[in-house]
């Protein structure tokens, strides 16, 4: 075998990959057809239960280029419905607003310290596979050639050829009844609103910054970003008409439809690239299997939904995440792990399809449109709706698959904490960076490490101070979601026993149990 895992694509979902495999000790390759990265942007930032993960990767202050851990947004919108999260007691709901392109480079340069290889201009034209390897033919600046590989990864988009040549269906429906349209443009500064960071329009009114601006005509977002020049983007359902080259006339005369006014936007200065693009219609689709032999999805490869929200990155680099340690384990021997993979994630990825339909019906153009967002805007003045739809979009309410009688945290997302060493405080993101099992004992015996026997794989042990209210006991996945958990200040047999079941189902290969300073 020339390649342990070889990952056709090297955008976000890829390169975060790779990384994962290689902080499990597997050898990855990443294949990228594009000779070099695109110059513009495809999203602008992440939402969701990612932040929190690339803080447990050690990554999230390296992307968003400031010190200190992430903090909860006070504010987002389901459907473009203004949704008020600063009273919440425990908001899921976490932003970081990053261009593509910078994410992209950081997790390049962090694959790169990792060791991985990245061959841009190397593109995927053929595929066979038997029971024990999948052979990839390549198209490369040099010629074709082929790689022999354990397992062959498709992280390239919602066109898959990976997709495509392993043979999985890709079901779903296609629309042609809206057109976006989005360019970079110059705002002068007398429609600058300096109160909200809005777009004052005359005749109008004040626009706010990164919200879905709804009328009856379409829908409206200005994006003033931090770098480079604002955006703005238009969806309409009555305009069908795509004649001709998209030009900033043609986006003059989009927004002046959605708002009804002129807007004195003007073409940004710089060399570029700039962003102008007209798209139409939409897809919505999931792949029958993400997983056939030695071939395997993630990210957009696996499925495709309306971008409303922002949680195309959330499920992609968290299908990233849940793969990589499970293809480790199956490198090992251990494919019972890599079989959860679509157990786990494809429900995930249906859970995102429902609400982003959700949220387009709620953008759509009507009257009867506009009385709906009418009735939801009154049960979101009550904080457990918005509690529960900032679970939704967050991803917070993933609950994995786990065992009747379990501890009720098992099966989701480790609890953010800070323990109370020996030798100090220390968060829980601080002990995750290097992507192993985290056993955290807060007993009083300080003792459970002995639970996990030989063959339960490599485990890092924290033991702290008991915490008012939060587990007394823990056993983290790779993934930071819980494979067992305790409330016990001193377990009894019955819970050791299944410390040790859980041990034993999730956690792979050689023992050692590493202490963390």
């Amino acid at each position: 075998m020339s390649e342990d895992v070889v990952i056709a694509g090297a955008g976000p979902t890829g390169l975060l990959l790779a990384i994962e495999l290689s902080l499990a000790g597997v050898r990855p390759l990443v294949l990228e057809a594009l000779p070099e990265r695109l110059p513009h942007n495809r999203a602008n930032g992440l939402v969701g239960q990612v932040v929190r993960m690339l803080d447990r990767r050690g990554l999230y202050e390296r992307i968003a280029g400031t010190p200190g851990p992430p903090a909860p947004a006070p504010q987002y919108m389901f459907g473009g419905l203004p949704l008020d999260l600063a009273d919440l007691p425990d908001n899921p709901l976490y932003l970081l607003p990053v261009p593509q392109r910078q994410l992209e480079d950081v997790l390049e340069a962090r694959a790169r310290e990792l060791g991985v290889p990245i061959r841009f201009g190397h593109r995927l034209t053929g595929l066979s596979q038997t029971a024990d390897a999948a052979t990839a033919r390549v198209a490369g600046p040099d010629g074709e050639y082929e790689l022999a590989t354990a397992y062959l990864v498709g992280a390239d988009g919602g066109h898959s050829a990976t997709r495509k040549l392993a043979g999985i269906g890709f079901p779903g429906v296609s629309r042609d009844d809206s057109v976006s349209r989005s360019a970079h443009v110059h705002i002068p500064d007398e429609l600058r609103d300096p109160a909200t960071g809005g777009l004052r329009v005359p005749g109008h009114g004040v626009v706010p910054p990164f919200g879905y601006h709804r009328t009856e005509q379409g829908l409206f977002v200005y994006a003033p970003f931090p770098s480079g020049p604002p955006a703005l983007n238009t969806l309409e359902w009555n305009d069908l008409d795509t004649e001709g080259e998209f030009d900033l006339a043609g986006m003059h005369a989009s927004v002046r439809r959605v708002l009804g006014v002129d807007v004195g936007f003007t073409a940004p200065a710089g060399p570029g690239p700039h962003l102008l693009r007209r798209l139409v219609g939409g897809h919505t689709r999931i792949a029958e299997t993400y997983r056939s032999g030695r071939v395997l999805l993630v990210g957009d490869a696996a499925h495709v939904h309306a971008a409303v929200g922002g949680p195309g990155l959330n499920l992609g680099l968290q299908d990233a995440i849940n793969l990589g340690w499970k293809l480790a384990a199956a490198l090992g021997g251990r494919d019972d792990l890599l079989e959860t993979y679509q157990a786990e994630r494809r429900p995930v990825g249906e859970r995102v399809v429902t609400h982003t339909q959700a949220q387009s019906a709620l953008i759509a153009s009507g009257p009867q449109t506009t009385a709906l967002r009418s009735v939801l805007a009154e049960l979101l003045a009550d904080r457990p709706a918005r509690l529960r739809l900032a679970e939704l979009l967050a991803g917070a309410d993933v609950r994995y698959p786990a065992e009747p009688d379990a501890h009720p945290l098992a099966g989701r997302w480790a609890p953010d904490l800070v323990l109370r060493t020996e030798t100090g405080p220390v968060r829980l993101a601080e002990l995750t960076a290097a992507g192993r099992p985290l056993l955290v004992d807060l007993t009083r015996g300080h003792d459970l490490a002995a639970e996990l026997a030989a063959g339960t794989g490599r485990v890092e042990v924290v033991s702290a101070a008991p915490i008012d209210g939060a587990p007394t006991a823990m056993l983290l996945r790779p993934d930071c979601y819980l494979a067992w958990a305790s409330d016990s200040a001193d377990p009894d047999p019955a819970e050791r026993a299944a410390l040790r079941a859980a041990a034993g189902r999730w956690l792979a290969a050689r023992r050692v149990v590493e202490p963390v300073a």
